[in-house]
């Protein structure tokens, strides 16, 4: 098959050469004309010699997001190639197991198809397309699906619609592709069980970037009372009240996430919880000395670089209020999804809070997102979930 030839501006092919998924409008030296969002190309160097990667086109700042280093027909067989990839090397590694049903499947540029998402629940998958050239390929990888998970796979969900750029969200719509969703969806994670909503829900239903580190939670809750803010649906309060927290709050804004939690807590029998759909900036205000555990795993505060700045001021104000107000000998999990917040950035931020607190602290553990969400050394982008755990004197 033929595709549409790109050529970059003479010494932009080195970072192709490393492997970086992504080629920025202004490497970009002349391309065939009539190229449309998602449009699959080749990428040639300045002279047009060397053949550099496959992938697809847009309309952007990010001109090209790399599928293949390697000459390649970007059909069915390809899919099937990069899916298989992806899920044994989760198998491999046991990610799914007999107290565990629930993982990310497929991670954008850590399995080497930039803008795709794929979550994997108990056989139900819901596909996340990040860019218009991944959406055009559902088709395919609906089909490759099929093929690599056979009978374990129940149904195929589309929620595509919040994550495509403005000016193709607006005609898009959230559908399954295979199969339906035949019941009340609850899923186990380290034994615990959760009720997924992935129709309705934040994301694809479920933050299964922080299994790992809610398990650390369950280390230290014992005998302890822990406030879960941002809670969503619960993901930490379960895991600490599971290990014995004499006391559990979980807090977010949203009432519907509350309600959830609640019931996540009821599903797991447990007790000594309380849920509070308020915002978490009003609920710290009079809580100095009540908790003995705070966790701030809030939402991304930049999703740009130009919010950059603002986020910054967001977390240190929020992780000095924490601060300021945990029990002394407190420990302190706290968090950053904001991908343009670089782990540097964040623990200067938690320094400056920690600082203005007037707190000693010491870092007991440096945080990050699980295996099933690679980092590849290529994409130091990748890595998008950082975090921390401090003791607090």
């Amino acid at each position: 098959m033929e595709y549409s030839k790109v050529y970059l501006v003479k010494g932009k092919e080195i970072a192709i050469q490393r492997f970086h998924p992504w080629i920025f409008s202004g490497a970009i030296a002349r391309k065939e004309s009539n190229l449309n969002d998602g449009d699959i190309v080749e990428v040639y160097d300045n002279n047009g010699k060397n053949y550099l990667a496959t992938g697809y086109y847009a309309n952007g700042s990010i001109a090209i997001r790399i599928l293949s280093f390697e000459k390649a027909i970007i059909d069915v067989n390809f899919w099937i190639s990069k899916i298989s990839n992806a899920y044994n090397y989760r198998k491999k590694l046991q990610i799914l197991n007999r107290i565990t049903n629930v993982c990310r499947l497929f991670f954008g540029e850590g399995d080497g198809a930039s803008g795709l998402i794929l979550d994997y629940y108990d056989g139900n998958v819901v596909l996340q397309a990040h860019s218009y050239g991944i959406y055009l390929q559902r088709e395919n990888i609906t089909k490759a699906l099929i093929e690599v998970l056979g009978n374990d796979l129940k149904c195929l969900y589309d929620k595509s619609a919040e994550t495509l750029p403005k000016n193709f969200s607006q005609n898009a719509t959230n559908e399954f592709l295979y199969g339906k969703l035949e019941h009340e969806l609850i899923v186990i994670e380290n034994g615990h069980k959760f009720k997924i909503d992935f129709i309705n829900g934040q994301k694809t239903g479920f933050f299964i970037d922080q299994r790992d580190n809610r398990q650390l939670l369950a280390h230290y809750s014992k005998n302890k009372t822990v406030l879960n803010t941002f809670s969503y649906t619960g993901g930490f309060s379960i895991y600490a009240a599971a290990a014995e927290a004499t006391r559990v709050d979980s807090v977010d804004v949203s009432s519907p996430a509350i309600n959830l939690c609640n019931q996540n807590i009821e599903l797991n029998s447990l007790k000594n919880h309380e849920g509070f759909a308020v915002d978490t900036f009003e609920f710290l205000k009079d809580k100095k000395d009540t908790y003995d555990i705070i966790v701030l795993d809030p939402p991304a505060f930049a999703k740009s670089r130009d919010a950059k700045h603002n986020a910054v001021i967001g977390y240190k104000r929020l992780n000095s209020m924490a601060l300021k107000l945990i029990k002394k000998n407190g420990i302190l999990f706290t968090f950053s999804c904001s991908g343009v917040v670089d782990k540097y950035l964040f623990y200067n931020t938690i320094t400056a809070a920690a600082i203005e607190a007037k707190r000693n602290v010491k870092l007991l553990h440096y945080l990050h997102q699980p295996p099933d969400h690679p980092v590849t050394p290529y994409f130091s982008e990748g890595e998008y979930l950082k975090g921390m755990v401090l003791w607090v004197e």
